[in-house]
């Protein structure tokens, strides 16, 4: 469908699921309008800048279509649409009519995927994942159902460059269940030369032009998407150890311009990477080409690095009494706790409840010295019991937030560290606190809501209870876990509305749940509930050859609400994006295969992108070049929640070690 004024594409309709919306619809998006249209766009130049909407001249033919558009100076653009029975052609042409050479900083063309929440049924009803890869002239986006079923769109560029991409429409209108205006980017000069590697300036000699042209069309699968975008490598991995190495297969040539990096090349096509740090590194494949690998410190180390920064800087030290026993967040410019000022994402509760969870696991393997962590773990279980619990053990926010009532997330955490604080002094008292908070969690509906990891963390405070005798106990956490699970097999598509409408980390743990009934019961209802649902999540998953974005589940809002900067916009990776990894570890025999093996690993190595070689952290690298203007591509100076990555991967690797155990049943 194309508007008669401006010959630009209104919707992509797939016969074979016309309800899919694959680009957002005016009429029922109030924040989407004419101005990010398909196709429209801006220029920056030394001569002016402009957008561009409705053309000068427009000529639509049966198969074509070409508009004209006056920009600045003496620069005119072409775009032209062809249409065949599987494939629409666009091209962009920008040319120097003039007699003086025209530099350009900023072009920039709106791609507006409906990519949003409205919803879980909705969503995966009607919206799209959008996939995106801006790898220079190795560039393309993937238009995927979020439902993980179905065609998808795929964009993919075959003359021209793409260097950036930009988010637009993210702000506290907009809040946290819509992505955005995408807005891809031959370059973003003008507003963040560093980004994505460096982004070029564009100069066009009189007469000369500059052209981006990309085709779109249908695809059953994403590796017959990938098969199509002709990749100029491939590469082993994305990610390694920095005692490792990756090979880069298929690229004439391949640079780094950090001096930390060796490329060594191994025959014609083949290059072996290695690095002396750990930190991520821009590659150029074959002059034209980009991406980005991560060479990362091992598990055990990097916690210890983190786990001595926490120790020493995220530590409430100047409170009195039992307060001064939280961690905080940390500004990384400055070493400043942040404090909360009514910010339920910067208290002392909450996703914060990572860092002594973090200390404790570390403890327990001996990685950490029991008699430096021991005062501090005694002292925040204090802190916890007194501050963030109430006197029914329901969950706090924040030691200052109890005007905010229960937080169901918050239960299986702290029943995670109680959990772990009784495995390590052997104290039941600790044991008894876990199974009250869980309790009390279902008693306030936790049945009905998809806390991340309560299903693992009841099932091993009920091994305990069972353990000590409490088979009484033990039966009840076990039951609700199937009652909650059951609930949802009939549920299906019909969700609840938690703190965003739908996301990634409410089918990780949807699953988890699942996964945890059939362990408990094999019945064959949760294992086919498993299976359908398992698209679900893997779809939020793009399959681009980066390492901040292969495999990583895309969530878009964590900047805002954890960060400094308080930037909205895809970030890349997100800790959450772990719940993934530990998900598919979890799968039962059948699901549970090589290829979900490898994609775990990677996500779990991707999140050290989130860690510096001396353990600080950030809390979200905001991925787009900019955010409505705002540069980005940067890493919040905020270490705040970011934890919960370590933390689970500890946790999952014990797992898989016990999985071969017996499971019990209730009684």
């Amino acid at each position: 469908m194309l508007d008669p004024a401006t010959g630009a594409p209104q919707r992509f309709i797939d016969d074979e699921a016309p309800d899919r919306t694959f680009l957002l619809d005016p009429a029922t998006v109030t924040w989407h309008g004419a101005a990010h249209q398909w196709g429209t766009g801006h220029i920056v130049t030394d001569r002016g800048s402009t957008r561009w909407h409705t053309p000068h001249a427009l000529r639509v033919r049966p198969g074509e279509v070409r508009a004209d558009y006056r920009l600045v100076a003496d620069l005119e653009l072409c775009v032209r649409r062809t249409v065949s029975p599987d494939r629409i052609v666009e091209r962009y042409v920008v040319r120097n009519t003039g007699s003086e050479p025209v530099m350009i900083t900023g072009l920039g063309i709106q791609t507006p995927f409906a990519d949003l929440y409205e919803g879980a049924e909705r969503a995966l009803a009607r919206a799209v994942h959008a996939h995106v890869f801006t790898g220079g002239s190795w560039a393309w986006v993937l238009a995927q159902p979020m439902s993980g079923t179905g065609r998808s769109l795929g964009l993919i560029v075959r003359e021209g460059a793409l260097h950036a991409y930009a988010v637009e429409s993210r702000n506290k209108d907009s809040l946290s269940n819509v992505r955005g205006h995408l807005v891809l980017l031959a370059t973003d000069h003008a507003r963040n030369p560093e980004a994505f590697g460096g982004q070029p300036k564009l100069e066009l000699a009189p007469g000369q032009e500059t052209a981006v042209v990309w085709e779109l069309g249908w695809y059953e699968t994403a590796d017959a998407f990938l098969a199509h975008t002709r990749p100029p490598a491939t590469l082993s991995a994305y990610a390694a150890h920095v005692d490792g190495d990756l090979v880069v297969d298929g690229a004439r040539d391949v640079a780094c311009l950090d001096p930390r990096m060796t490329v060594v090349r191994e025959g014609a096509s083949r290059h072996r990477l290695s690095a002396s740090a750990h930190d991520t590194y821009a590659l150029h494949v074959d002059g034209s080409a980009r991406t980005e690998v991560l060479f990362h410190l091992p598990l055990r180390e990097m916690v210890q690095r983190r786990a001595r920064i926490i120790m020493e800087k995220h530590r409430a030290r100047e409170r009195p009494g039992l307060r001064g026993h939280a961690f905080l967040p940390v500004d990384t410019r400055t070493s400043l706790t942040h404090q909360e000022g009514g910010w339920a994402d910067w208290s002392d509760g909450s996703e914060r409840i990572a860092m002594p969870i973090l200390l404790q696991l570390a403890t327990i393997r001996g990685w950490l010295s029991e008699k430096r962590t021991e005062p501090l773990l005694d002292g925040w279980a204090q802190f916890a019991a007194a501050h963030l619990l109430d006197s029914t053990a329901a969950p706090r926010r924040g030691s200052d937030l109890h005007h905010l009532g229960p937080r169901l997330y918050d239960a299986p955490w702290l029943a995670q560290f109680f959990h772990d604080r009784f495995n390590l002094t052997g104290d039941d008292g600790h044991l008894c606190l876990a199974a009250r908070i869980l309790e009390r969690n279902f008693e306030l509906g936790g049945r009905e809501h998809l806390s991340l990891t309560l299903s693992q963390t009841a099932l091993a405070v009920a091994s305990s209870l069972a353990a000590g005798g409490d088979h009484r106990r033990a039966d009840a956490l076990r039951g609700n876990i199937l009652d909650s699970a059951q609930h949802f097999v009939k549920a299906g598509r019909q969700l609840p509305h938690h703190e965003v409408a739908y996301e990634q980390s409410m089918v990780a743990p949807l699953l988890d749940l699942l996964i945890d009934a059939h362990r408990l019961t094999q019945d064959t209802q949760f294992s086919r509930a498993i299976e359908e649902r398992l698209p679900w999540l893997l779809a939020f998953s793009g399959p681009q050859p980066h390492v901040r974005l292969h495999g990583v589940a895309i969530r878009h809002w964590d900047g805002y609400w954890f960060g400094a900067q308080r930037l909205w916009g895809d970030v890349f990776p997100h800790h959450w994006s772990t719940l993934t990894a530990c998900t598919l570890r979890r799968l039962p025999a059948g699901l549970r295969t090589t290829t979900t093996d490898r994609l775990a690993e990677h996500i779990l190595a991707a999140n050290m992108a989130n860690y510096r070689e001396d353990g600080s952290a950030t809390c979200a690298f905001v991925m787009p070049s900019a955010v409505d203007g705002r540069a980005a591509h940067m890493a919040d100076p905020l270490a705040n929640d970011q934890d919960w990555h370590l933390a689970l991967w500890m946790r999952s690797t014990e797992e898989e070690a016990a999985s071969s155990a017996p499971t019990e049943r209730p009684h």
